[in-house]
């Protein structure tokens, strides 16, 4: 397989329980519920997602034709300053399981990474992940019913947060949808969390503190 990826970079992790761990992101091209264009925006399964996917451009992007030479790509972003750290790589989209394969994850672990994954959950996860986040979107229904947390933006049409609470994840987490109503969105998560305490809320700390 030849991987598209839109970008590559090092950052902390902003949301989520891994939030303020040191990761290398990995983002994928492409996704299952949006084209990533304007224009096909209203007719989308997904339609606030605010990530561009598209193309191979972004910096660290390209077109890498095995999963070695991804792993090195991604390697070579790991930073100095965190190498006392166990290097963590987050493979991101898009919808990232579109590309990402049992042998790309082994290439990673080669380079002494650990693998962490958000998904819409709409397509099953490979085997030796280290970390599933699962982030479902609109009513779309679920594959990967299991994971480390799932993460839901809040609040979605349709989409109440009582659905999930069966499955089998370790943490249940609401964040806020962006946007001109993310302050009102916040209060109804902090509401909601607090009288659902299976949930916690989770915040984007990258855009509070200007991270990528």
């Amino acid at each position: 397989m030849t991987y598209s990826i839109k970008e590559i970079y090092f950052t902390l992790q902003g949301e989520g329980v891994q939030s303020g761990r040191p990761a290398v992101f990995c983002r994928f091209s492409g996704c299952n519920l949006w084209t990533g264009l304007e224009k096909d925006r209203d007719t989308a399964v997904c339609r606030f997602c605010d990530t561009d996917f598209v193309g191979t451009d972004g910096p660290g992007g390209g077109k890498f034709a095995t999963p070695a030479a991804l792993a090195a790509a991604v390697a070579g972003f790991w930073v100095a300053e965190a190498e006392e750290g166990v290097p963590y790589v987050v493979c991101t989209g898009g919808e990232p399981l579109l590309q990402v394969d049992a042998a790309l994850i082994v290439a990673f672990k080669e380079e002494g990474f650990e693998v962490g994954i958000e998904t819409n959950g709409t397509i099953k996860v490979p085997d030796g992940l280290d970390w599933i986040c699962v982030s479902p979107k609109a009513d779309k229904a679920l594959v990967q019913n299991s994971g480390n947390e799932l993460k839901l933006v809040y609040p979605q049409e349709g989409v109440p947060p009582e659905r999930f609470e069966g499955l089998a994840f370790d943490h249940f987490l609401l964040q806020p949808m962006d946007g001109p109503m993310r302050d009102s969105n916040t209060a109804l998560v902090a509401e909601y969390c607090a009288e659902n305490p299976q949930w916690r809320v989770s915040v984007q700390t990258h855009k509070l503190v200007d991270l990528p």
